[in-house]
């Protein structure tokens, strides 16, 4: 074994009890749909990781010499079983959310999938409505399960794709998987009615940057959003080193100077994507065109308004995607805890939140580093 191969279960970041204070009749707090953190930040969007395994080994977040054959996988009785996902996503319902994105690891991979988005889409928000429920999905298995996804109730999924080029996406996707496949799962989303579909391309200098203005022209038109993600410092495994980032600002210069853009305003509260639509001659938003985004966590942090929350698989709470620790919902939901104590330790923990790390790695010099902590690995709580 390489010396980097790293067990997950030493790859864990600190796992933090539920306060105490949420237990304490004096202190207990219920759920009113008005959750707000320190920096008076609403719980709107929670992402829940239905597994820590994928079947793809992209070297931004699962690389193949560490996440290799002997890899140890988290066993199956320590993930949330669908009706504990089901039960913790009522109680953040309660508190607010509205939207619950599904992710992985690669989600179409937890075995019965569909039964967990029937019972998710049978849930609603403090003001009666069905939530916004998505997936976010490498697109392997996607040909396959796109009509049984929509019967279940999915409304829409995400797909990752870092390039059109067959070669540069089997060299990407380290797993020699044809990209051909993939669209063909796109096509499948799309008869089946999930959409409208977002295309996530992350661009790494040096690898994949040529494919920006392919993918652009590709998806101009097509009815689809193609976002453009900049290459992040996620967990510890990647690799990471700012050469690599592509600075969005780039990549909006290289599509406009070919197909001209127009700065569009965001479409909901907290929305991670700056949007760009295609111009028509008179130099106007065409939507028939469509639109791009981008994400750029890291040349332009956007944490003001971020309200994402993140549960892992086995049931860790996550209050940041470069968090350094997670707070643990399992002991609880196992422990015999009620729902009303549930509630109560998701109002603490949320109540107490004050990240904002994309801004802190912002104020820094490029080479700094931020305080030599570990952070949670992507693969292991999703993008």
């Amino acid at each position: 074994m390489s010396e980097r191969v790293i067990p997950l279960v030493d790859q864990r970041i600190p796992t933090l009890s539920a306060p105490a204070a949420a237990f304490d009749p004096a202190t207990r707090v219920a759920a009113t749909g008005l959750l707000a953190d320190r920096l008076g930040r609403p719980l709107r969007d929670l992402r829940i990781s239905v597994t820590d395994r994928c079947n793809f080994r992209c070297s931004y977040c699962m690389p193949k010499e560490i996440f290799d054959k002997d890899y140890a996988y988290l066993p199956h009785s320590a993930l949330l079983s669908f009706e504990e996902i089901t039960r913790v996503a009522r109680l953040f319902a309660a508190h607010g959310v509205r939207k619950i994105r599904l992710t992985g690891g690669e989600p179409l991979l937890r075995k019965n999938i569909e039964v967990l988005i029937e019972q998710l889409a049978a849930l609603r928000t403090v003001d009666g409505e069905p939530l916004d429920l998505t997936l976010t999905t490498n697109g392997s298995l996607l040909a396959r399960k796109a009509r049984a996804l929509k019967a279940a109730g999915l409304q829409r999924v995400t797909v990752s794709l870092d390039g059109l080029d067959d070669a540069v996406f089997r060299r990407m996707n380290d797993v020699d998987f044809p990209v051909a496949d993939v669209l063909e799962g796109i096509q499948a989303a799309k008869e089946a009615g999930l959409g409208p579909i977002k295309i996530n391309m992350v661009v790494k200098r040096g690898t994949n940057e040529h494919e920006i203005l392919r993918m652009a022209r590709h998806f101009r038109g097509s009815g689809m959003v193609l976002r453009f993600i900049e290459y992040m410092d996620v967990g510890a495994t990647n690799g990471w080193c700012m050469d690599e980032v592509l600075p969005s600002a780039e990549v909006v210069k290289l599509i406009h100077a070919e197909l001209p853009l127009v700065q569009l305003g965001h479409s909901a509260p907290g929305e991670t994507a700056e949007r760009w639509g295609y111009a028509d001659a008179n130099g106007k938003h065409d939507p028939a065109a469509g639109e791009i985004g981008v994400i750029s966590s890291v040349t332009h942090a956007f944490c003001g308004d971020c309200n994402r929350a993140r549960l892992s698989t086995e049931g860790r709470l996550y209050l940041c995607l470069f968090a350094t620790q997670g707070h643990d919902l399992r002991s609880l939901i196992r422990g015999g805890a009620s729902d009303a104590d549930i509630e109560s330790a998701i109002a603490h923990i949320w109540g107490a939140r004050d990240d904002r790390y994309s801004e802190q790695r912002g104020a820094q010099p490029p080479d700094s580093g931020h305080g030599g902590q570990r952070r949670v690995e992507m693969s292991y709580i999703g993008g």
